[in-house]
């Protein structure tokens, strides 16, 4: 136990300093491609966090030798959404009051296009009303249906590189690690921290997933609890992570961009595959978790409609994590045994 535990605050340290070193190298990937600040947080960084997780929902769909195996990547894809809309938005109005003073900040009010961002809410919540009810529905055509997820986030991309405000060198970028005597490094060296840095990611997060699980076990927590409520927690650390290190750099805009164009991504790619090589049905656990993401998804729409959202909003929404979590434990008998 001495050693899972060791394991697992080493790989959490590594993951943190990797996304250091990722953030920074994606910033300035997003400077030489001249994409806007929202662009960089919703389709760089997010996509590339999500790659390793994406990878292992694939293989976990499409090689799974049995139903379990098939059952735990349609899982992922649910207890993704729900770890990044109540705890990955948690942690940014968590960072945003523990860093107010350092930044020079009278209030934890959110600096973001509040527009912007509730129409991001609107779009996700769109698509993941449409993933809820197919795995409640059974019909010859369904497999085909994932196409259109798939078409889904290839529009949004399109939008947020269309759409995307503020020219990553208008905000004040560190010098790139790997070249820190560079005044304008070139596009290449950016990449390769980049993807070093998601190497790493990527073995951390694989020893970190490992980790906990043993723990769930030492603990004797069922296997349907350690795959619904810890393994999403872990491998949605990355995009955690770059939210933490962009608030506590003031850049809260790059931290919700990313949270959001990760939840767009968990919305539409591991869906796409669970809808092709799985039967893509929903039990109770699953509906639930997918009711609970809605239910956070409307809430944070609502809130930045309204135009006022600070830290305590943010942190108010990691109440429906551990509503879920009572309602998984106490809930259903098969979670417990």
């Amino acid at each position: 136990m001495l050693l899972t535990i060791g394991l697992f605050l080493m790989s959490a340290g590594a993951i943190y300093l990797a996304c250091e070193y990722f953030v920074n190298g994606i910033e300035w990937c997003g400077m030489r491609l001249n994409l806007g600040a929202t662009a960089v947080g919703s389709v760089l960084a997010a996509f590339g966090t999500a790659l390793p997780e994406s990878a292992v929902m694939f293989v976990a769909v499409v090689f799974g030798a049995t139903p379990e195996q098939k059952d735990l990547g349609v899982g992922a894809a649910m207890g993704g959404p729900l770890v990044l809309a109540t705890l990955a938005y948690a942690v940014v109005g968590l960072a945003l009051m523990m860093h107010r003073r350092r930044l020079g900040r009278a209030t934890t009010e959110v600096k973001v296009d509040h527009a912007r961002m509730s129409r991001d809410q609107a779009a996700f919540l769109g698509v993941f009303v449409v993933k809820v009810a197919l795995g409640l529905l059974a019909f010859a055509v369904k497999p085909w249906l994932g196409v259109l997820f798939l078409a889904a986030y290839a529009v949004y991309v399109w939008r947020e590189i269309r759409d995307s405000d503020t020219a990553p060198e208008e905000e004040e970028l560190e010098p790139l690690s790997i070249r820190p005597n560079a005044a304008e490094p070139a596009l290449g060296w950016a990449v390769l921290q980049a993807l070093i840095a998601l190497v790493v990611i990527g073995v951390a997060s694989h020893v970190f997933v490992a980790q906990l699980e043993a723990i769930g076990t030492a603990l004797r927590w069922p296997p349907h609890l350690v795959a619904l409520l810890l393994s999403p927690v872990a491998t949605e650390l990355p995009e955690t992570m770059n939210a933490l290190i962009w608030v506590r750099q003031g850049k809260e805009r790059l931290a919700l961009a990313n949270i959001s164009g990760a939840m767009m991504i968990q919305a539409t790619i591991p869906s796409a595959l669970g809808i092709f090589f799985t039967p893509w049905r929903f039990d109770g656990p699953l509906l639930v978790s997918g009711i609970v993401t809605a239910l956070a998804i409307l809430l944070l729409w609502v809130a930045f409609r309204r135009g006022a959202v600070n830290g305590r909003t943010l942190l108010g929404v990691s109440s429906l994590y551990a509503l879920f979590a009572l309602i998984l434990t106490f809930g259903f008998p098969s979670a417990r045994h």
